[in-house]
């Protein structure tokens, strides 16, 4: 991308670099305004704050999308400070795409499915959209099923931390605000 240029986000709204920080208004929805921040060479993400458009339930992702998993793992990185897993509503996209931080590594997972999970425990999460933390109940170990970033399938076991980081993320694909 050269600076100065006009770029396409998305089909439904337009910027021009040139700036660190940009406002997008959306041609369909023009109350629906996206910040975003660019990096380097990577597009940051503001975070989705609003508790009415993260209890919405996200519908699965095509190929097409291949752009919000990049944004994601994008914005995902720019908060590794603080941040360990993110779902695309938390950047205003109804998609069930979600990445997770596990130790140096990033990875998405796209229509990700819990298919089995044992050993159910209480905990109280926070999370990057909302203050505070809540009580929820996550399970010790889980299967998935999903696509990667590449839409190859795959199908997972996960155990402990990064299984509770996954479980918080598919709630939010499925509208539950934790």
């Amino acid at each position: 991308m050269e600076m100065g240029k006009r770029h396409v986000v998305c089909k439904n709204a337009v910027i021009n670099w040139g700036y660190h920080i940009f406002r997008i208004r959306c041609k369909i929805n023009p109350c629906f305004v996206c910040v975003i921040e660019l990096k380097g060479s990577i597009m940051v993400k503001k975070i989705m704050r609003d508790p009415l458009f993260l209890a919405q339930k996200s519908v699965d992702a095509t190929e097409a999308d291949k752009q919000v998993i990049t944004d994601l793992l994008d914005t995902l990185r720019a908060n590794l400070d603080h941040c360990v897993g993110m779902a695309a509503n938390m950047i205003g996209v109804k998609k069930n795409i979600i990445v997770v931080a596990s130790g140096p590594f990033q990875f998405a997972m796209v229509n990700p499915v819990i298919t089995k999970k044992t050993g159910a425990y209480q905990v109280e999460e926070g999370c990057l959209s909302l203050d505070g933390t809540r009580p929820c109940t996550r399970y010790q170990e889980i299967e998935v099923d999903y696509l990667d970033q590449h839409f190859k399938r795959q199908h997972g076991k996960y155990s402990g931390w990064v299984a509770q980081i996954i479980q918080h993320e598919v709630d939010h694909c499925n509208g539950v605000v934790i």
